[in-house]
């Protein structure tokens, strides 16, 4: 008998693996200055936390990622092993579970992120943990104080695996998909092609200008659409104009209440 690896494994560890993997292809993509939103010297200089510190921080956050998954995926585990397999052949079932699961995690994480930004005791002790990232960059995406990746990451991803009624195997492609997608809002660059800067508003650009002081107080929204943002007021635009240095940067195009 074959050596067989479950679904909920999956579930569980190849988002992990995805992170790092995507994570070092951006690095790799970083020494090209000409598509950078801040220089590497930035990336270096203004940063308030070294990488080997992000790099232990984002590691601890999987870990406890991981556990809290497999638990989760032994609770709702179905009893019929042939039914994760019946649900992939409604591709209408599947695209509904996939838009609520993303309307779920973005709603989830956008009046959570917002509010940790709102109670200065949430954000001088847990949230500003992750603004030590000024300048940000791939493997800094869940870099988080413990706290806020059970609340903004660990808990949504609960919520929308269970809101949208998603088998273990849809939800490897979901997960996949969302870390792929949280990794590339923080990768600082801006490429040419790139289809997640054709078809989401929401993007490595918008998300940067949260990570800088004139934005920190806007694009709540993360990681797939601006609704919220829109909703509630709390949307910023932004220009992407050229440094004369090379790259990219971005300007907002109306002031913000704080300048």
């Amino acid at each position: 008998m074959g050596f067989e690896i479950s679904d909920e494994f999956l579930g569980t560890f190849v988002p992990i693996l995805v992170y790092w993997v995507y994570s070092g292809m951006y690095v790799c993509l970083g020494s090209l200055e000409r598509y950078r939103l801040h220089s590497k010297v930035d990336e270096d200089e203004k940063n308030l936390v070294t990488k080997s510190a992000v790099v232990k921080g984002v590691l601890l956050q999987q870990t406890l990622q991981a556990i809290i998954s497999v638990i989760l995926f032994k609770i709702t585990g179905s009893d019929d092993p042939d039914a994760s397999t019946t649900q992939q052949f409604s591709l209408l079932l599947l695209a509904r579970q996939l838009i609520v699961a993303m309307l779920v995690i973005d709603t989830w994480q956008y009046f959570i992120h917002r509010y940790m930004h709102i109670n200065k005791f949430l954000y001088k002790h847990i949230h500003s943990q992750h603004h030590r990232l000024i300048v940000p960059y791939s493997y800094g995406a869940l870099y988080n104080h413990p706290l806020e990746g059970l609340l903004l990451d660990t808990i949504g991803g609960a919520l929308s695996f269970l809101f949208s009624g998603m088998s273990p195997r849809t939800a490897i492609f979901f997960f996949s998909f969302a870390t792929i997608k949280t990794v590339d809002d923080h990768c600082g660059l801006w490429l040419p092609g790139n289809p997640f800067h054709i078809f989401f508003s929401n993007n490595s650009a918008y998300h940067d200008v949260h990570h800088q002081l004139y934005g920190s107080k806007y694009n709540f929204s993360q990681p797939f659409f601006v609704l919220w943002d829109r909703i509630l007021g709390t949307y910023l635009p932004y220009s992407l104009e050229k440094r004369a240095t090379g790259g990219f940067e971005t300007r907002p195009i109306k002031a913000s209440k704080d300048e």
